[in-house]
């Protein structure tokens, strides 16, 4: 059980209580960590619908940003978001096994030359942002658009802080 209260979605404001169960209900099985986010109204009006429109704005390949989510959620040992993005890096056909030994990228056989260089670069931008070294970034570049290469690094960075906040106040995995 969290450390606080799950807030249910019948407790909150009609506007509120919309953008909680469109996001619970369509974006993945994040109920628990949305019914904590309950108690802060502006997390649940800006956070939350913001998730959805870079999702359905579709600027950066799924299987990119799934790679990236797992490789620092990895990092930071967060067992909520690897067990979460797991099945959505599946479907962008990685194996489950090959998921789990992700962190071995170098001679990973399920990865390609771009996989690779998500995981290089989704591990400097979370663990030296301020050292990443020229050569990544513009190998990074020749792949990505600008575009691109703002969202990966918005969604490493994001991805980071959702999962300490998970694991601070222990959002427990849906079943």
């Amino acid at each position: 059980m969290a450390r606080v209260r799950d807030i249910d979605s019948a407790e909150l404001p009609p506007e509120l209580a919309e953008i909680y169960e469109r996001f619970a209900g369509s974006y993945g099985p994040f109920r628990n960590q949305v019914a904590v986010f309950a108690h802060v109204p502006a997390a649940l009006r800006h956070l939350f619908p913001m998730l959805m429109e870079l999702r359905a704005a579709a600027t950066l390949p799924k299987r990119a940003l799934e790679i990236a989510i797992v490789v620092v959620s990895n990092l930071n040992a967060c067992h909520y978001c690897v067990a979460h993005h797991k099945p959505f890096l599946e479907v962008e056909g990685i194996s489950s096994a090959g998921i789990d030994r992700i962190m071995d990228w170098q001679d990973h056989p399920e990865l390609d030359a771009t996989d690779k260089l998500v995981v290089q670069y989704a591990i400097a931008a979370w663990e030296t942002p301020n050292r990443i070294p020229q050569p990544l970034f513009r190998a990074v570049r020749e792949v990505f658009s600008e575009a691109q290469v703002v969202e990966l690094t918005l969604r490493i960075t994001l991805c980071g802080f959702f999962n300490r906040f998970n694991d601070a106040l222990q959002i427990e995995e849906e079943q």
